[in-house]
Formats: C-alpha cells, sequence, structure tokens
C-alpha cells in the first residue's frame, strides 16, 4: 500500500530531499511547536508573487485594480482550500486531539495554511524554481477559468459605482439589529438610496457581510428592466 506522503508528492510532482520539511508543513499549530506557521508564512508570500507574476506577464492590458482583483480572487482561502482537496491534504494533516474531533482536516482555513507550507517547504527543500513550477501547475485550472475582473467586484463597489456614473446620490447603509449571543452573532442591515425611497435588506453573521448581501439586492433591482425590480 502507497505511503500517504508519497501519494501527496507524486500529486505534486515533486519529491522531497528533505522529507522532514514536508511533515513539518503538515503539522498543524494544535500539535506543538514544531508547527507549519512559519512555512505558511513564506508560502503565503511566494503564492502572492508568482500570481502577480503569472497575471503581469498574461494580463497585459489590464490595470492594477483588475489585476489585484484577479490574484485576490486565485489567492483567496477558499481557493487555496479547493487545491488543497484536489491534493488530498486533510488525509496528511497533522493535528492535535482537539482539531482532530472538531474535523479540522476538513476546515477550509486549516487547509489553506497548509497547501501555502507546502509551498513554502517545497521553496526551502528545491529552491525558488522548483516552488514556482509546482504553484503554476496546481494552480493551472484556476487560471484557466480566471473570471472578468470586473465581476470580481464586490457588491458595494458596483453599487456605487452604478450610482456615480448615474450622478446619484451614494447609498446609506445601516445596523438595524444585532441579535444573538457573542460567538453566534447575527447582524440586520439595510441599504437606502435618499433620491427614490428604496430600500433593501439583509441579515448576515458580521455587518460587512450584510453590507454587501444589501448592497447585491439593491444592485438587482437597480439594474432589473421596468416592471421587474
Amino acid at each position: 500500500m502507497t505511503d500517504p506522503l508519497d501519494r501527496l508528492q507524486q500529486r505534486l510532482a515533486y519529491r522531497f530531499a528533505d522529507a522532514a520539511l514536508l511533515e513539518r508543513a503538515l503539522s498543524h499549530r494544535s500539535i506543538g511547536s514544531r508547527n507549519n506557521e512559519r512555512l505558511e508564512f513564506l508560502g503565503d508570500a511566494l503564492v502572492n508573487f508568482i500570481v502577480a507574476e503569472v497575471l503581469h506577464a498574461t494580463k497585459p492590458t489590464a490595470e492594477e485594480g483588475a489585476l489585484s482583483r484577479l490574484r485576490a480572487s486565485l489567492v483567496r482561502e477558499e481557493s487555496l482550500a479547493r487545491l488543497a482537496r484536489e491534493l488530498d491534504l486533510g488525509e496528511v494533516l497533522r493535528l492535535g486531539e482537539s482539531e482532530l474531533k472538531s474535523g479540522g482536516f476538513r476546515r477550509d482555513s486549516i487547509l489553506a495554511d497548509a497547501f501555502e507550507a507546502v509551498l513554502g517547504a517545497i521553496h526551502l527543500d528545491g529552491g525558488f524554481d522548483a516552488a514556482r513550477a509546482a504553484t503554476l501547475r496546481l494552480f493551472a485550472p484556476l487560471l484557466e477559468q480566471l473570471p472578468d475582473a470586473e465581476s470580481l467586484k464586490d457588491p458595494k463597489t458596483r453599487l456605487q459605482e452604478w450610482l456615480q456614473a448615474r450622478s446619484r446620490p451614494l447609498p446609506r447603509y445601516e445596523v438595524l439589529a444585532e441579535e444573538g449571543p457573542a460567538h453566534a452573532r447575527r447582524f440586520s442591515v439595510s441599504c437606502s438610496l435618499a433620491d427614490d425611497d428604496s430600500s433593501t435588506f439583509a441579515q448576515a453573521g458580521s455587518r460587512r457581510v450584510a453590507e454587501q448581501q444589501a448592497a447585491a439586492a439593491m444592485l438587482e433591482r437597480m439594474e432589473a428592466p421596468p416592471g421587474h425590480a
């Protein structure tokens, strides 16, 4: 039966000279001081640079803001966790007992950090070129499916730009209620337009998310054909 770390290295298309580096990259802080946090720090910087370099080369007409949004979509936690799952990192993570019991091997934040730590470990083991090659190989599916940069703008930004383009006043966001215990707060938020008394509402676990959802609802209403708002 193939060893799980051997399978991982096959998926990475990279064989570690120093296996201890790979083991460290897969060690969550819940197991003690010999964890992957420093490697994650290094891998985070590498991923951001390499992805930025690729976008700069492949999107020659894109402005800085568009490049930043594209990079953010590629290196966000959800994207890294998706790549980690494709490598089956969850099956080889080293977690403390509490994290094991709580299903830490499935958590996006832990998977994303481990993914970056593995790339940091490749850099230390084989150098920058090896880390760059591994990063490009792993990110290839995401780069092929890259959305239009305009669609990556958050709803509040898109609503503001839509209103400004029509010389209309900016929206007003208001927290209507904040409920629930400290560990599970719920925020009810409204998004209002002063020039036509329009309002939309949303509820979420953070004020920021609720505001974005209310803005998205308002934008959908504003862009709807007459009679469909």
